[in-house]
């Protein structure tokens, strides 16, 4: 090979090297490009939202709408089903306004904010800040959801109904189309110029218990609306005696629109609340000032002086140790004396004790001395039950030993095959005949 060949080869090696870095430099500069306009995306994410004093408000935190802020991830899989969960607080606060609410079932499910903003929150714009977290690539986004809160001229309506729905859940009213039906069926029984839905609870909050998780079980919500004009006179159907009777006796009321509301919505007619505010007495707390939270200038510490006074600790040595312990030996004298000095004796009790029984007190204990000494005597005759008995297997007359060290206390009755090498051939008694 001549030497232009071999230069033609390295300059070919050296653009394809070339070229090679030039692409990878392109393809990192495109993925700091894109980081930059994920992270200007982030920033420029605040949204503005509405809502108007004394009605409720409902924001979906949809999974899709923060899909697009992640960066991509270079792992292949299907980011179209990730797990994304929110997390929701005010804006310099660990946790949300009291009125405003956060429930998500499911990392697969949308998030969603809901409340009812009071007259009081009315011009203060309230930030609350929204980070979604995908689990499966461990990336965050974040925007900020600015809420101003507008007043309206007709908070509060004078007349407010409370109902518990039995079979939904609280996510699953808060959706535009069921609870639309809810206020259409409603309106349909109440016939209002103006109906709003004010609050939705979950029953949870109100003490409910979670329901098994068998034949489609649900939690229950309370949905408060609000209206313009007086109750209808199926919504005071309730409040019959009949009715409020049946509901002590834990049975179903008759309610006469409750086919209006039973296609869609079973509602227990017996936890229906009906408010007339025009009616509700105010009640007015006084509260404390409480003030800017910082102590009023009081001057500097003064510590106490280091030259303490003398004092005498003879009267408390007698009060906690003397006084106690001089109780205590008088009240060991006391029953020292009742025990020991005003004893009855032997002679006294004698002499309250019949005859008869001293007699057989008497003749007991020289019974038990007789025995004792008798037990003690070797040279007496042996009772019955030391007599020779038969063996239980071999058949033989097995005698009984006495042996020099022998105690009445350690004696069998029934000798062992243990003394079989002690045993005794007693002659047997021959009949008259042979």
């Amino acid at each position: 090979m001549n030497v232009r060949s071999k230069n033609s080869l390295w300059c070919l090696s050296k653009n394809t090297e070339s070229t090679s870095t030039e692409r990878a430099s392109f393809r990192l500069f495109l993925w700091y490009l894109l980081l930059l306009v994920t992270i200007l995306s982030k920033s420029h994410a605040d949204r503005n939202v509405y809502p108007s004093a004394g009605v409720l408000f409902v924001h979906v935190l949809e999974r899709e709408y923060f899909k697009g802020e992640f960066p991509p991830y270079p792992k292949a899989g299907d980011s179209t089903n990730d797990p994304i969960t929110f997390n929701t607080n005010l804006k310099g606060y660990p946790d949300r306004p009291g009125w405003l609410r956060y429930i998500q079932r499911t990392p697969h499910s949308d998030g969603v904010l809901y409340g009812s903003p009071a007259s009081e929150h009315v011009g203060k714009p309230t930030i609350i800040e929204i980070t979604a977290y995908n689990k499966r690539t461990f990336e965050t986004a974040r925007h900020n959801l600015v809420i101003n809160i507008m007043s309206t001229e007709e908070f509060p309506l004078p007349y407010q109904a409370e109902f518990f729905i039995k079979n939904m859940n609280v996510e699953e009213m808060l959706a535009s189309e069921v609870l639309g039906d809810f206020l259409g069926a409603v309106k349909n029984v109440w016939q209002p110029e103006r109906l709003n839905a004010i609050n939705i609870t979950s029953a949870l909050d109100r003490g409910g218990r979670v329901p098994l998780p068998i034949n489609d079980l649900k939690e229950g919500v309370y949905v408060m609306v609000g209206a313009d004009v007086q109750f209808s006179s199926c919504l005071r159907e309730v409040e019959t005696p009949q009715n409020q009777l049946r509901c002590s006796q834990e049975m179903e009321p008759v309610i006469s629109c409750d086919k209006k509301f039973r296609a869609q919505f079973h509602i227990d007619w017996c936890k229906i609340s009906l408010v007339d505010i025009t009616k509700v007495v105010p009640v007015h707390s006084n509260r404390p000032d409480p003030g800017t939270g910082v102590l009023p200038d009081i001057g500097e510490y003064n510590p106490p002086s280091e030259s303490l006074k003398n004092r005498d600790y003879f009267a408390d040595f007698l009060i906690t140790l003397a006084v106690p312990s001089a109780v205590a030996m008088v009240l060991f004298i006391i029953l020292a004396y009742s025990m020991c000095c005003r004893r009855e004796g032997v002679q006294k009790r004698n002499m309250q004790t019949p005859d008869i029984q001293l007699v057989h007190h008497s003749s007991i204990q020289k019974s038990t001395k007789e025995l004792r000494n008798m037990s003690k005597n070797r040279e007496i005759s042996w009772p019955l039950s030391t007599l020779p008995v038969f063996h239980p297997v071999s058949g033989e007359v097995v005698p009984p030993i006495h042996p020099d060290n022998y105690e009445t206390t350690s004696m069998p009755l029934m000798q062992t095959q243990t003394n079989l090498q002690n045993q005794i051939q007693i002659p047997q008694q021959q009949s008259s005949g042979k």
